[in-house]
């Protein structure tokens, strides 16, 4: 989705690692010292109604529910990923020891060598160069990606009423079935809303959900500041979505501790919602985001790539997910809308950045980017190269991000960009939107 900092994979490891065991030990005293009450509340939530009304619980007994999934979410990523999973593992293993380490040397080179000899040359006036050549640049694609061009359109959604508008609609026209894969579905007011339209439609069409096994944790235990008081939320989103309902519902496992991140909706496999907004209220209220509504032959590589990750979250794992590789699908090869081109991103192997680099490498005229956080020093240092080729460059992040660390980390870079002829730009806010 945006810039992203391969050079700190290790110690983001061991930080998740101890997150989890924080969020177990701090959730597990909660409970523990409100006991009673949670006792209480565990056995006043009753599920009624003709789905199950969420019934108010109060924080240790959501706490409760954290606990489990803390300590399910260990069992599969220590024990259970290595046997399921074991390409998948290794790969999350080669990420996080090989990449690291030349991921280190490269940030020390760029920050004690390369930027240091940059930086004493002067910053030219910006020119007016022509663009890129575009058709050049699509061959260079396939050769850096090893991906290739299909068809389609897309249509921008900015921001969250008009992007869970348009879902909603396209949610309860489903004639066939609707595939969500997301990092985050929250356990907020408006997650709980697309929860109960989702298990109505679920009667009707086949509806599948699968989440990151690590964000699932972090969504029960953060709540938006904007959130009314008085909302109720059941203990477990993942247990109320599929309770008396016909809605399948999986964790991604996290081998090492890694993370998807992937957002995407397909309705009928005709449509597909792609971009940066997990399903929670700070996204349909709160922040800044940017989604893609998707149509035409697209559509089929993308619905081979959820079944894909599908078949991977389920008990056949990595060795279910070879045969549906090998199996591949028939691609759309009508035509129809105009070229375009998926990139995925992974801890092994970001096709998405490989783009990104080689992109600011060729600019001749301008790059724009904007981001709510930038960590990433190759890229930091491209942009600092086509400054020097007289590139107007120009980056908005975040005034304000959701992360402490990654604020601080925002205002080194910050300092380096414009230091080094950069145009930065702050969002009053909060902003996810990439570009």
């Amino acid at each position: 989705m945006g810039p992203t900092n391969f050079n700190s994979i290790s110690h983001n490891a061991l930080n998740k690692v101890l997150l989890v065991i924080a969020i177990i030990l701090s959730s597990a005293c909660s409970t523990f010292d409100k006991s009673e009450k949670t006792s209480k509340t565990n056995q006043s939530f009753n599920l009624t109604g003709s789905f199950g009304d969420p019934q108010r619980v109060d924080r240790p007994t959501r706490s409760s529910a954290v606990v489990e999934s803390s300590v399910g979410l260990l069992r599969r990523s220590l024990v259970a990923d290595p046997i399921v999973r074991p390409f998948s593992t290794l790969k999350a293993f080669y990420g996080y020891t090989l990449k690291s380490t030349t991921g280190f040397l490269e940030r020390a080179f760029i920050q004690n060598v390369r930027f240091p000899l940059l930086e004493r040359k002067p910053i030219p006036e910006l020119t007016n160069n022509p663009p890129m050549d575009l058709a050049d640049w699509e061959l260079e694609l396939d050769q850096i990606t090893g991906t290739r061009l299909t068809r389609g359109s897309i249509s921008l959604l900015v921001d969250g009423e008009e992007y869970f508008e348009r879902l909603y609609e396209s949610i309860d026209g489903s004639e066939k079935s609707i595939s969500i894969r997301t990092y985050i579905f929250d356990n907020d007011d408006v997650a709980l809303e697309l929860a109960d339209r989702l298990r109505e439609r679920s009667k009707d069409v086949e509806v599948k959900i699968m989440v990151d096994g690590l964000a699932d944790i972090f969504a029960t235990r953060i709540d938006s500041p904007s959130m009314p008081a008085d909302v109720d939320l059941p203990p477990s989103m993942s247990d109320y979505i599929t309770y008396e309902s016909r809605v399948a519902f999986r964790k991604q496992s996290n081998p090492w501790f890694t993370g998807d991140h992937v957002k995407i909706t397909l309705i009928d496999e005709e449509v597909a919602f792609i971009g940066g907004m997990n399903i929670g209220r700070e996204y349909r209220y709160d922040w800044h985001d940017l989604m893609m509504e998707v149509k035409g032959p697209i559509i089929a590589e993308l619905q081979y790539d959820f079944e894909q990750s599908w078949i991977k979250a389920g008990p056949s794992g990595d060795f279910g997910w070879l045969l549906r590789n090998f199996q591949g699908y028939e691609p759309d090869l009508s035509g129809e809308g105009y070229p375009i081109r998926i990139l995925t991103t992974s801890i092994h192997d970001s096709k998405l950045y490989r783009a990104q680099i080689a992109a600011a490498r060729r600019a001749q005229n301008y790059i724009y980017l904007q981001n709510a956080y930038f960590s990433d020093d190759k890229l930091l240092f491209e942009l600092a190269r086509a400054r020097r080729r007289g590139v107007d460059v120009r980056v908005i992040v975040a005034s304000s991000s959701d992360s402490g660390i990654l604020n601080l980390s925002n205002h080194k870079t910050i300092n380096t960009m414009l230091r080094n002829g950069i145009r930065v730009y702050a969002y009053p806010g909060m902003s996810l939107y990439p570009c």
